[in-house]
Parts: C-alpha cells; sequence; structure tokens
C-alpha cells in the first residue's frame, strides 16, 4: 500500500515508472465546469512537488485549451519536462466537418499528435492513449500507426482507453506477433459504484500484464461525500447536474455512503478519501486519474494515501457494491461448479463465478 506519492509503480509490462496517483488535466481552462490557469499552474505545482510525476489530458480537453496549459505549465519549470510522465489522447475531432480530424487512422492519428505536441510544447508523449474505440479503422492500422511515432522518437508509450476488451486484446496480440510497439496499459471507468471493469478490461489487464490508470474513481463526485439523502446534489459540485450523477443517487448508494463514513470516522479521515482508497488499493489497480479543479480537491485526493481497511471493512464494501456481469460469467458460475463437483482443484474449492481483481 503506498503511503506517498514517491511510492512509484511500473506501469504494467513496461518500465515506466508512474506515481500512486495521476492528475487528471480534464477540468483545466474548462470554462463551463473546470478551473482558470492560475488555478491549474497551482494544482500542478503541488502534485509535483509533492512527488507526483504523471499528468494526464487529451486533444479534445477543453477544446485543446488542457494540453496549452500543461504545455504552458512546463515552460515555466525548466527542466521539469523530462522528470514527468505526460499523457494524452487521440481519437475526437478538433475540425467540425473534417470526415478526417478525428478517430484512430493513420491520417488522423498523425495529425493529432502533431497538433498536441504542439499544444503541449513538447517533442514527445510519454504515454499515448486511443480515446475511444473507432469501428471505421482496422485494429492494424491503428496498431501500425502507433509503432510508426514510437519508433520516430515522437511517443514512449502506447495505451487504449474506453475501447472494448476484446479490441484492446486484439490490438494487444496483433503488436506482439508483429514486434510493434506494445500495448501497455488500459484506462477504464472504475469506482465502487462502477465495477463492471471487473469482468472484461480488468481480465484482459490481468491476463496481458496491462497497466490499469482508472477514471472517475469517485464516481463522478458522487462519492466526494457531498451528497446526503436530504440535501441531494449541493451547490458548487461541479458535475452533479449531469443526468448520470441524478441517476446514481439511489438508497444504495447512500447504503456504500454510510459504510464508507463509517471507515472514514475511524480514521479521523474523510469519504472521498476513503472511496479513493479503495481503487487504488485494488490489485490490479496502478494509478487512478484523480480530476480536480481546487488545491483543495488534490489536497484531499493525497489524504487517500494512508487509508487502511479492515478485512471485515473490505468485505462490506464489497456486499454492498457486488456488480452484474454480462454473460457468460453468470452461466460460467454454475458450469464451474458442474465440471469440479464442489471439488478442490489446485487448493481452491469451486464456487460460483467471480473476477477477482
Amino acid at each position: 500500500m503506498p503511503t506517498s506519492m514517491d511510492s512509484y509503480r511500473t506501469l504494467g509490462r513496461s518500465g515506466l515508472r508512474i506515481s500512486p496517483l495521476t492528475l487528471g488535466a480534464m477540468l483545466f481552462e474548462d470554462t463551463r465546469r473546470g478551473c482558470d490557469r492560475d488555478t491549474a499552474f497551482e494544482i500542478m505545482s503541488r502534485f509535483v512537488d509533492t512527488g507526483g510525476n504523471m499528468i494526464d489530458t487529451a486533444n479534445s480537453y477543453a477544446e485543446g485549451r488542457s494540453e496549452e496549459t500543461v504545455g504552458a505549465f512546463l515552460a515555466t519549470r525548466p527542466g521539469l519536462r523530462d522528470r514527468l510522465v505526460i499523457s494524452t489522447k487521440f481519437g475526437n475531432s478538433l475540425f467540425p466537418g473534417d470526415p478526417n480530424g478525428g478517430g484512430a487512422g493513420r491520417k488522423a492519428l498523425m495529425r493529432q499528435l502533431d497538433g498536441s505536441l504542439r499544444r503541449l510544447g513538447t517533442d514527445y508523449v510519454d504515454l499515448y492513449w486511443l480515446h475511444g474505440y473507432d469501428q471505421h479503422t482496422p485494429l492494424e492500422e491503428t496498431v501500425a500507426a502507433l509503432d510508426d511515432v514510437v519508433r520516430a522518437g515522437k511517443v514512449r508509450y502506447v495505451g487504449f482507453s474506453d475501447v472494448p476488451a476484446w479490441a484492446i486484446g486484439r490490438a494487444a496480440t496483433i503488436a506482439e506477433l508483429r514486434g510493434w510497439a506494445p500495448v501497455v496499459a488500459l484506462q477504464p471507468e472504475y469506482s465502487l459504484l462502477a465495477r463492471t471493469a471487473e469482468s472484461e478490461m480488468l481480465g484482459v489487464a490481468r491476463e496481458l500484464r496491462l497497466g490499469v490508470t482508472p477514471w472517475s474513481p469517485l464516481a463522478g463526485g458522487v462519492l466526494s461525500g457531498r451528497y446526503t439523502r436530504d440535501g441531494g446534489a449541493p451547490e458548487g459540485s461541479g458535475r452533479t447536474a449531469a443526468p448520470t450523477v441524478r441517476t446514481l443517487l439511489s438508497e444504495r448508494t447512500f447504503q456504500v455512503l454510510d459504510a464508507l463514513g463509517e471507515i472514514a470516522k475511524r480514521q479521523d479521515t474523510d469519504v472521498a478519501a476513503v472511496a479513493l482508497a479503495w481503487v487504488l488499493q485494488q490489485p490490479l489497480i496502478t494509478s487512478p486519474i484523480v480530476g480536480t479543479r481546487t488545491v483543495a480537491h488534490l489536497e484531499g485526493a493525497l489524504r487517500a494515501l494512508p487509508v487502511t481497511f479492515t478485512d471485515e471493512e473490505l468485505i462490506t464494501l464489497a456486499e454492498l457494491t457486488t456488480p452484474t456481469f454480462a454473460f457468460p460469467y453468470p452461466y460460467l458460475g454454475g458450469v464451474a461448479q458442474l465440471q469440479q463437483a464442489g471439488a478442490t482443484v489446485n487448493g481452491v474449492t469451486s464456487t460460483p463465478f467471480t473476477h477477482t481483481s
């Protein structure tokens, strides 16, 4: 369990070492729900000063202004660039009406990477993510183009975000068999309220030894501790107006918040720190992405590092948030029992299927 930001972890089967928390820059200079450039600079300064070394952005965040803000910050700290892991994404178009302005094709990828490098003020990206699955582009084309930009020195490592597990597995296998730059990480949604990634996404991560940097570990702020049964969504809570957030404010969610509150009380911390700590301490998780728009939000995330759990607390949280997996996982539980008839195999007694991370 990490106790400080300089408890670095290797990302999957790569040699890239990153801090246990990644700073998400999605809200930097987002005029609707984010922070201004001066605040973003304060956040990044505090993050770096604590030992944090990975900053995650995307070409489409704030229409490119997020990357520009990260680049402007790097320009104020000479010598800092090579100490940090700069992570950005491609796929979303910044050119309305241009059919090749986005997506994962070779032409689009090359153009998007050059744009990101220009906005970031650097000549290479440490970790380059496919932002979302592009059904119109063959995976072979995307993986080949990513290999080219790695060989050209413009990208160091490759990852996939918001892409189906089967496509990640296929892309990683293509790269391995052809000797191309490997896929080293994936970036799914994952929190106590969003655990369905445990079936396929974390399954492929475990099988292929991929790093995992999940986004929205506080379920869009629902697990921040700002919500109550009577109060609902507090004023000034950022993304609380989103319909996806409102649908999570159920009795089940408040039972989870109650349990988190008890753990927080025992350790003299807050609900958000406990919820983030749960994600951070899952075995396959490398570094959760914490999106912040104030320095106070970042300080709150740092409080997750020393949080501990008893076995009973982990069982309670697991039972309150047990996900429902799609076929074939419910079926496989019965098959395992039929195949082994309750016997012990490799020291494990046959039980209904659950994918443990």
